[in-house]
């Protein structure tokens, strides 16, 4: 699993360890995206909490969690708010990212029902057995094997457990069409040369759950647009458009990078942080499958 990948995504960070790099690049590089992270998980909070009462729908009263790619914690914390009586297992690669979770569980007074483990899990498992509730979020798509993941599920799961995976279905959108200079759909250009570079790539998870013995009980898409906070959407729009622009300088046409420019630029009136044009929007799919019987 590697950071190239603007977003870990949204909710989640996701299993990433930049292996052979710089520490200090890659710290740099965790903090970024841990900001990042924890930003969208302001502005996401009303849509990730549909999806958790859509898991509590399936799987009512949960006494042991494991999540899987836990990043910043976001979905652990969310998972230990929604099941207050059950233990959460918050599992990551990235010790920095872990130990922002642990901050966070400890500044909540979660110490007693939240845990952290670091695994790599495309190199190992942790011993857990008869787990209620499996979380995946943002994370499969950055296993090298997925197939062999989702039979661990399988064997790590209780007899009545559920797996809920999630995945962005595409990037999060913030910009207007017609931004008033430059050319039209400019994020639509950004978004095909993301894109065509596999960022966030994932199949239909359907198929692979089916393979690793399990049966896909309910399969739903959640949308949001956000446009109240103007100020944090703008911080968010901000922060992920100039990832963008340092990973496609090469990608995109002088005149759309020159006006990823003026919007990155805080001092231009012009700049995405001067707009009050915004709006986050994205969809994420879930998938909840139990053991077949």
């Amino acid at each position: 699993m590697t950071t190239q990948h603007p977003h870990g995504h949204g909710h989640d960070h996701t299993h990433d360890g930049n292996h052979g790099n710089h520490h200090e690049h890659q710290h740099s590089d965790e903090q970024g995206m841990a900001e990042m992270l924890d930003l969208d998980a302001l502005l996401i909070n009303d849509h990730l909490q549909d999806i958790f009462a859509w898991t509590a729908g399936h799987q009512p009263s949960p006494r042991t969690i494991l999540d899987l790619g836990a990043g910043t914690g976001t979905g652990t914390l969310g998972l230990a708010r929604t099941f207050p009586e059950a233990g959460v297992v918050a599992l990551d690669q990235s010790e920095f990212m872990l130990g922002r979770l642990s901050r966070k569980v400890e500044s909540h007074g979660l110490e007693e029902r939240v845990s952290t483990l670091q695994v790599d899990l495309d190199t190992a498992w942790p011993e857990l057995t008869d787990v209620d509730l499996v979380w995946a979020a943002s994370s499969m798509h950055h296993m090298s094997e997925p197939a062999n993941v989702y039979e661990r599920i399988a064997g790590t799961l209780s007899a009545a457990g559920l797996l809920v995976v999630v995945e962005m279905d595409a990037f999060p959108r913030y910009l207007p069409r017609d931004l008033g200079f430059g050319a039209p759909g400019l994020e639509e250009r950004c978004h095909a040369a993301v894109g065509s570079a596999n960022w966030n790539a994932h199949p239909d998870w359907a198929g692979p759950i089916r393979e690793a013995g399990m049966a896909v009980v309910d399969q739903r898409t959640f949308g949001y647009t956000i446009d109240e906070d103007q100020e944090l959407v703008a911080r968010a729009a901000h922060r992920w458009l100039s990832r963008m622009r340092d990973a496609l300088k090469d990608d995109l046409p002088a005149a759309d990078l020159h006006a990823l420019d003026v919007l990155l630029d805080d001092k231009d009136p012009r700049s995405v942080l001067a707009r009050t044009d915004l709006s986050m929007r994205g969809s994420r799919t879930v998938w909840a499958a139990r053991i077949a019987r």
